[in-house]
């Protein structure tokens, strides 16, 4: 006897299976959110009142303080700027080259898509770590003009960070994109053919559009990883005041002791970009994920 369906047409749900995944979820939920909701309740509050109420008090004022001297104590203006610095060329030109290598390779037949995909896709099995010292040693001799960079090699320029990330995101984006792309109806780019459309316009005009989604989704995805990114930067910066986002906390601790409150406010200051672009994406990052498994 066949199970019962939904009026989508999925498999129905029995009543300790709904229970069973709510549960699940909600317990999940709180889990991750107490310490967000944790960090905020801390970042509001004085030192002073943390120091003389206690971390787990509810006395004491509560003013954004915090924010206003972590943001100034940490210098945060210049470290967000270097941060869209390296974050929105870095994101946008994986998306283009990974969507080019993921048509290539999802709507054309050739002897090396196979081969070309796996190559791809291969490059996110090596951890990041193992390269550090001979991508090191590259950016050193990679000479440059010092109009271009004033170390005279890819060092301690964003074009090394940008390009490391690059590098290491365009894999997972394209192995993405190309299973996206070939679920999307062959017929599409063969009638396109049949009108006379080209390679780029069955490219630009046709498929691109369609994949909207996905690109929101991975979007999202990457501006979080290389925002996020702490390692690159660190190996190929030297220079202070060139540095991303996620090193203008380290400007918060102290030499002998350390304001937490004020640390709180820093890494909710760091965190809202990302979240803004979220709530943005929100709709389209969530038809990304699950577009793809609607198709059968």
């Amino acid at each position: 006897m066949a199970p019962a369906k939904t009026a989508e047409g999925g498999p129905k749900i029995s009543r300790g299976g709904r229970i069973f995944s709510y549960s699940f979820l909600t317990i999940t939920a709180v889990i991750w959110l107490v310490p967000l909701v944790w960090a905020i309740y801390t970042s509001l509050r004085p030192e002073k009142d943390t120091q003389k109420y206690g971390y787990l008090s509810t006395g004491g004022s509560f003013n954004f303080q915090n924010y206003a001297d972590a943001w100034n104590q940490g210098g945060f203006s210049k470290y967000f700027a270097n941060s869209a610095i390296i974050t929105v060329p870095a994101v946008i030109l994986t998306l283009v080259m990974a969507s080019m290598v993921a048509f290539a390779v999802s709507r054309f037949k050739w002897k090396f898509n196979v081969t070309l995909l796996i190559l791809f896709t291969a490059g996110n099995l090596l951890p990041q770590q193992i390269l550090a010292a001979p991508l090191f040693q590259l950016y050193k001799h990679f000479e440059l003009p010092y109009s271009v960079s004033d170390s005279g090699s890819l060092l301690n320029t964003y074009y090394g960070v940008i390009a490391a990330n690059i590098a290491f995101q365009v894999g997972f984006c394209t192995f993405v994109l190309s299973n996206y792309m070939k679920a999307l109806p062959g017929e599409l780019t063969e009638a396109a053919m049949v009108d006379g459309a080209g390679v780029w316009t069955q490219y630009w005009k046709i498929i691109l559009p369609l994949c909207r989604p996905a690109l929101a989704a991975l979007g999202t995805l990457e501006v979080i990883w290389i925002y996020n990114d702490f390692f690159w930067a660190l190996l190929f910066i030297q220079t202070g005041d060139r540095l991303p986002i996620t090193t203008g906390i380290n400007n918060l601790f102290g030499q002998y002791a350390q304001n937490d409150n004020l640390i709180a406010a820093g890494a909710i200051m760091t965190a809202i970009p990302v979240l803004a672009i979220y709530v943005a994406l929100q709709r389209q990052f969530v038809a990304g994920l699950t577009l793809g498994g609607s198709k059968g």
